[in-house]
């Protein structure tokens, strides 16, 4: 038998509505797999409907919900593989979504993340009129701010180039497993702090600074049910607004560095200003996210100095990366070809 190059590591929290599709895709993958998921305490049938996978997927089952970021991390250390999928229980991956990852990323040694088009589906996995793009990574700001490249475009030519993006959406990640253990700080690569929300973004900053690069690449394609977007703050649970914000700031206390700073201080000021302001007049549930960034304030600047002890990029070509539309970096055209 041969032996799994990726382990797939699955958060599920009552996901019982898109659990079964999400494994029967998954499964359905030419590629021998490790399929790990971590369920946090859910209380409607998603364990009963995990256990009809029994002895094709491995369950850890926890008695309360200690939220994404750490669940994930204890689902990766559960594996071996050399290669790691993160997936949302509500994605669906279409045929040859891992193999055309797992190639691209085998390409270059210094590819630490792989990610495919994400096309956005409807809630209970309904098809839209349109093929229109979840994501096909992520970029940032100067504002600080991160985005999905392409969310709610058509999916049209613009983004059926191979090339390297900021990072990857969390939802349908491809890790490189020696770039995991290199980016974990005291056996984490997700910052538990996080809880929930903006922990890719977060990675995806780290793994950059430590010289790492993903690679975005159109052929493998996954439908994505997004549930948290910039439109839809105000119906979200409050708690989830909260660890926005509160991940916001843990996010650059860690990895800004001066010259960014330099580079971009008045966006950032105005953004925090702006953020600041809104949870005083419109938001006051998120105002505890800075009582809380202040009680992880210590364990931040520690996971900061480590950072900053190892970084291998400098100021100069950090900068790049952040700009108001997605910044990218073309692929050499050698390793285009032999990914496709």
């Amino acid at each position: 038998m041969l032996s799994a190059q990726i382990c797939v590591t699955i958060v599920t929290h009552n996901s019982g509505r898109y659990i079964r599709r999400c494994l029967e895709t998954l499964l359905g993958q030419e590629l021998p797999l490790e399929v790990i998921v971590f369920d946090n305490a859910s209380s409607d049938d998603t364990r009963e409907l995990l256990a009809q996978f029994a002895g094709r997927i491995l369950v850890i089952e926890s008695d309360r919900n200690i939220g994404f970021a750490e669940a994930q991390n204890r689902a990766i250390a559960a594996g071996a593989a050399p290669w790691v999928l993160t997936l949302n229980p509500d994605v669906l991956v279409q045929p040859g979504f891992l193999s055309t990852l797992l190639e691209a990323g085998e390409a270059d040694a210094r590819t630490g993340a792989v990610c495919g088009k994400l096309l956005s589906i409807g809630p209970g996995f309904e098809p839209l009129p349109e093929r229109q793009i979840d994501s096909t990574g992520m970029y940032f700001t100067p504002a600080m701010r991160h985005f999905d490249r392409g969310w709610h475009e058509p999916d049209g030519r613009r983004f059926d180039r191979m090339e390297y993006v900021f990072g990857a959406s969390a939802a349908a990640a491809l890790y490189r497993r020696e770039m995991i253990e290199d980016v974990a700080i005291d056996g984490h690569f997700f910052d538990p702090d996080f809880f929930v929300y903006r922990e890719d973004a977060d990675v995806a900053w780290r793994a950059l600074l430590l010289g790492w690069r993903c690679l975005y690449v159109p052929h493998a394609t996954a439908y994505h049910v997004r549930t948290v977007t910039p439109g839809n703050r105000r119906t979200l649970p409050a708690h989830i607004n909260m660890h926005s914000v509160k991940n916001r700031f843990l996010m650059r206390i860690k990895n800004a560095t001066p010259g960014l700073y330099r580079a971009f201080w008045l966006p950032m000021t105005a953004r925090d200003l702006l953020v600041l302001g809104a949870s005083v007049v419109w938001e006051p549930t998120s105002l505890a996210a800075f009582y809380h960034v202040f009680r992880c304030l210590p364990r931040a600047l520690r996971n900061r100095r480590n950072i900053m002890a190892r970084r291998r990029i400098d100021d100069a070509a950090l900068v790049k990366w952040f700009d108001a539309e997605p910044a990218t970096l073309p692929v050499p055209a050698r390793q285009a070809v032999d990914a496709a």
